[in-house]
Order: structure tokens, then sequence, then C-alpha cells
């Protein structure tokens, strides 16, 4: 059994390209598309290799799509677990202008899932997910999903006394908090989303310690992260609550950055490394993978020089 199973519901091909300027009623004639496999989970498989360590991506594909999904996954590395979902599986597009830099991402939905779809999902997380396991949901779920399908798989990564890894947003994050889950080991939002679940504002980083810290204490998570755009992210577990934020750095594309700092929270995670450490990692990740083209990812050298840059500081 794998230390770490990603598990991606809405996986698409990701298909990057660029144009001289975003102009309405023209031919707009892109560069040459660069192909990468994509969705949450898969990204933070694909962070994980970047960064030294292994995991297993367990995707539901479909069609042609689906097939050069498997395809482009074989050509990273990556540990795949496919089972068949519905339909084809989808397509992403980023598109950026060399005129101002600007960068337009289309996102289709993908298919839409039945409850025979879901069944055959969790048979296979089931088949994939051993004993500490760390388990990491990531990424939008499909149409037809429930919003409390965290809250189910939490219960079957339990049965397997596995642990959970959750970044969610929207009815399915709200369900989630709702109610303690034993195994849900770390939770991650943004900070919009947890404004939004705490009623009200939080300007400091010492209100958004403090919220984050009352969803530990009633037990939700053990670790609860929260990321606060470029004033950095903040984490919270019963032993206390770190602040870190990255250097400076120029944003190129910000597609895969939040999958990029849980994929290096959990690596850090799977090697026992004490909370404030996980943090810098996931925080290092994060930046260099703002920095490169399209759908790349973080860069490993880059990571590397930069931890010792980041201050974390605890609130």
């Amino acid at each position: 059994m794998p230390d770490i199973l990603t598990v991606t519901l809405n996986p698409c091909v990701d298909l990057a390209t660029g144009i001289s300027a975003l102009e309405p009623g023209l031919k707009l004639r892109c560069s040459d598309p660069a192909f990468d496999p994509g969705g949450g989970g898969i990204n933070v498989s694909r962070a994980i290799k970047l960064l030294g360590g292994r995991s297993a991506a367990l995707v539901a594909i479909g069609g042609n799509n689906g097939a050069r999904l498997l395809e482009l996954l074989t050509q990273e590395g990556i540990a795949t677990v496919g089972f068949q979902g519905p339909g084809e599986t989808r397509q992403s597009l980023s598109v950026t202008s060399e005129a101002d830099g600007g960068q337009y991402r289309f996102v289709l939905p993908g298919p839409s899932w039945s409850e025979n779809d879901l069944r055959r999902a969790l048979d296979t997380i089931d088949q994939a997910t051993g004993r500490e396991t760390l388990v990491v949901l990531s990424g939008s779920q499909p149409p037809g999903v429930a919003k409390n399908f965290p809250a189910i798989l939490s219960g079957h990564v339990q049965d397997r006394r596995a642990r959970l890894v959750v970044d969610t947003s929207g009815p399915a994050l709200a369900n989630l908090v709702e109610d303690p889950h034993e195994s849900l080991h770390v939770l991650r939002m943004d900070a919009e989303e947890a404004e939004g679940l705490a009623g009200r504002a939080l300007p400091s980083r010492a209100d958004t310690a403090a919220f984050a810290r009352s969803l530990v204490d009633r037990g939700i998570a053990r670790y609860v992260l929260v990321s606060r755009g470029p004033d950095g992210s903040v984490l919270a577990t019963s032993d206390g609550c770190w602040h870190a934020v990255s250097p400076r750095v120029k944003v190129v594309s910000a597609v895969g950055a939040g999958d990029s700092f849980v994929g290096g929270f959990t690596y850090a995670l799977s090697r026992n490394d004490a909370p404030p450490e996980c943090l810098r990692l996931a925080v290092a990740t994060a930046a260099s993978a703002v920095t490169t083209e399209a759908t790349r990812l973080c860069d490993p050298d880059m990571v590397r020089d930069m931890m010792p840059q980041i201050d974390v500081t605890e609130i």
C-alpha cells in the first residue's frame, strides 16, 4: 500500500498556450500548446514526485481524454490507480496574453456522476488504502457527487485506520466542518472560505489562527491550514499556531499553486517532520509553483534554496 494516496474524481487534461493579445471577434493565433495531467489530487502527486517523494494517484478516467491522461501520468512517472469514471474525462485551457501577461483559465465541469459511479470510486479507494496511508482529497467534485462525499470518505478512511487530508471548498467544506470526523487529519482552506465559515472578517494573522485553532479544538481536524494569499499561510494544531510567508517572487502562473502547497505539506507529514517544518516546505513549494509556466508546478532546486529564507513564527 502507498504511504500517500491522492484522489482525483474530476481530473482533466490541461492544455496551456499563449496569444499575442486577447481581443474579441478575431481569430487568435496561439503558440504551440503544452499538455499536462491535471486535477487537484493529480497535481498533489506531481508536486510530491518533484520533491523526491512517492505517491499513488487514484484517478477516474473516461474516453479518449482519459486514455491521454493516463499516458501523460505514465510519462511523468506517477504511479496510477485508474478506475472507470462516467463519460469523457474533461479538459481545461489556460491562455496567457503576451500583451499584458494576464492568464485566462477556462475550466469545464466534467461528466455527471451517478450513485453507482460513486460506489465504484469508494470501492477502489478502499482497496488502495492501508493502515496509516495519507489519503489526499483535493480538487473540485464532479457534478452529481453529494456535498457530504468528504465526510463519507472520512468514514471509509477511518475504517482502515488511515489519515485523511482534504482541500475542498463550497458546500463540501461547510458540510465537513459541521461535525467532527475522527480520521480527518488535515483540512485546508483559503481566507475567504475561512471568513465564510467563521461568519466574520479575519483581518489579522492572529484572527485567522484563533479561528483555525477553534476548528482543531472542536475536533474537526488535527491540522487546520488557512491560506491568507500574499500574507502567507497559518497552521493550527493542538500544540500551537504558526505563520509563514514566502519571499517575494515573480508570479508567472497560479495554476497548481494550492495543490503544490498540499503536496509539500503532505510529503513533509509522511516524513514525520514537525508541524512548523511541514508548513515551511508547503509555503516554499507553492511559491516555487507560481514562478513556472502553465501547469509545470514547482522547481525542486528553487524549493530547496528558498527553505532557509522562510521564517516560521509562532502566533
